[in-house]
């Protein structure tokens, strides 16, 4: 990708992993090359997470058991936040914890209230090799948490307890088997 280009304009849309699918269960590996593969890669995410009208997209959710996302997230002040990383660790989540809701493209037709902290810190690389350092507040630092628990083998129902985790699975399971009857 050349300097200046939009993001995911060379990529190819993959088809999204959903909730039964056991690539959304594994911890991702660790990324090792940081190769022309590695470029391909990010752009695949990037286009795949625009074709699905997304925010965050985790590399395992097309399949790659990477530890690789990119986003493309307001915050709270609808400024936007636009990138990838490479390895992330999640190094500082504090601040308030905030209800707010949540969805997932691997989950469709579900949405639910998840506590999270109202600030989010994740250090990791670029796809040239370069550290980076992210902060986010708000809707973006849910953001990077979502996407963290993701490359660690969790969907955010797993935050979920009592009757707002049943509601939020049987979104899921609703949608599934109407999609399986089209």
């Amino acid at each position: 990708m050349h300097r200046g280009a939009i993001p995911g304009s060379s990529g190819s849309v993959h088809p999204l992993r959903l909730s039964a699918d056991p690539a959304l269960r594994a911890r991702c590996a660790e990324v090792v090359s940081f190769d022309a593969e590695l470029f391909r890669l990010v752009e695949d995410l990037f286009a795949s997470m625009y074709a699905a009208h997304g925010v965050g997209l985790a590399a395992n959710q097309i399949g790659a058991p990477v530890r690789v996302f990119v986003y493309d997230c307001p915050d709270d002040e609808d400024r936007r936040h636009l990138g990838h990383v490479i390895n992330p660790r999640l190094v500082e989540a504090g601040g308030v914890i905030v209800r707010g809701p949540e969805s997932c493209l691997s989950l469709p037709g579900a949405e639910a209230a998840v506590e999270r902290h109202d600030r989010a810190v994740v250090e990791g690389r670029d796809k040239a090799g370069t550290p980076v350092r992210i902060e986010g507040t708000g809707f973006f630092a849910r953001c990077l948490q979502h996407e963290c628990d993701h490359l660690d083998g969790r969907v955010y129902t797993d935050r979920l307890t009592g009757p707002r985790r049943r509601r939020a699975l049987r979104a899921v399971r609703r949608t599934a088997a109407l999609d399986a009857r089209r």
